[in-house]
């Protein structure tokens, strides 16, 4: 690979950590919550990995924060081939956006793959969600439909299996792929999603390079976890609060201590006093990370189940459940299925926070059934 093409979406996943599920339509309500862009750093650290193993490729990219920033940040001098204030730029200063009012919509993001093909560039490689790889997906197949693209993860919910495990991997895979295969760009609706409903829709199927690290696209079942969370709801301690992540299997924990769930969301509930005097109380419902600290008490232990398919604990359609709640947490329980185990050979975290990161991998103990647990790898 000789030239490469950058294409950042400086807003997606901006909505995950204030609970709002998704960017899509909701900008301006997730500002208002305190949401804040991280789309730019997770850029940065994709190129600062491809530029250590390619300093000399040729860059093409948009102007600003649609890549600029972050192609000069990890060390490039790149050729702007757009710019969203004012069509193509190919020569003199480009502008540069501020990272907190940038507004570029799927039009910007089209219009730059575009330009980028235009350029000749032999990989398409953008940062942001689903819907961006949608946009770039569709872009491509409007051209000749071979240009392979490759994602970095930013977005909220990723089903696409476009994109590289962690930002790191993406930008080592990039640099180093010597094939690809066809993969597929799957979307949600966002507005059914924030209601607790999984609606997924094949986009395209695309030229992805070839490498472990590219992540599997979601696998979206429902096998019984009735044993489970019985288990689970028999072992409550009393007084605790319990950080209840997404998904239908923590779902059916949240249901067995009688709360109602938000099936997509995430919950905090205290458990009663153990005289029995008070019962459990929820202190929370869909919560976003703000609301998560505010009624955060110790002890404190937080629930999540992996995501089938990928294996993400933390860092797919949790980021409610950020760093800060992590530390503030004394345990993490890890929850699942044997069926939803049975494909994966590892768990993976992805929080933005390194430390954070290291903290939890290695070994870890996934509660499977009534009394069973299962010994798996957190990479």
């Amino acid at each position: 690979m000789e030239a490469i093409g950058v294409v950042v979406n400086p807003i997606a996943g901006m909505g995950g950590r204030v609970g709002l599920k998704g960017t899509d339509g909701k900008l301006e309500e997730a500002r208002r919550r305190g949401a804040e862009p991280r789309a730019p750093d997770r850029a940065r650290e994709a190129l600062r990995s491809l530029h250590r193993r390619a300093p000399d490729l040729a860059v093409s990219t948009a102007a600003g924060v649609m890549g600029e920033r972050a192609v000069r940040d990890a060390g490039y001098e790149p050729e702007i081939v757009y710019d969203p204030a004012d069509a193509a730029v190919t020569d003199g200063p480009a502008r540069v956006a501020d990272p907190e009012t940038a507004e570029t919509s799927a039009d910007d993001t089209r219009a730059a793959v575009r330009a980028l093909l235009a350029a000749d560039v032999d990989l398409v490689f953008f940062v942001g969600g689903d819907g961006t790889a949608v946009d770039v997906a569709e872009t491509l197949a409007e051209a000749d439909g071979e240009t392979p693209m490759l994602g970095v993860p930013a977005g909220v919910k990723i089903y696409s299996s476009v994109f590289g495990v962690t930002p790191a991997d993406a930008g080592r895979i990039a640099a180093e792929f010597d094939r690809v295969e066809r993969r597929e760009v799957n979307d949600i609706d966002e507005d059914a999603y924030r209601e607790g409903e999984v609606r997924t829709e094949l986009k395209a199927i695309v030229p992805v390079p070839v490498a472990p690290a590219v992540q599997s696209g979601k696998q979206v079942s429902s096998g019984s976890v009735d044993s489970l969370a019985a288990g689970f709801a028999r072992e409550v301690e009393p007084g605790r609060t319990y950080v209840f992540g997404p998904g239908s299997t923590v779902g059916a924990i949240e249901a067995e201590l009688g709360i109602d769930p938000s099936p997509l969301g995430v919950d905090v509930w205290r458990a009663g006093t153990e005289d029995g005097e008070s019962g459990g109380a929820l202190l929370a419902r869909d919560a976003g990370e703000s609301e998560i600290l505010s009624v955060l008490e110790s002890p404190a232990t937080i629930v999540v189940s992996p995501i089938g398919g990928q294996g993400f604990v933390f860092g797919r359609g949790n980021h409610q459940i950020s760093p800060a709640v992590i530390r503030r947490a004394e345990e993490i329980e890890v929850v699942a299925s044997d069926e939803k185990l049975a494909d994966l050979d590892s768990l993976r975290v992805d929080t933005d926070d390194e430390e954070i990161d290291e903290r939890l991998r290695g070994w870890l103990q996934v509660r499977t059934g009534r009394f069973t647990t299962r010994l798996i790898n957190v990479v």
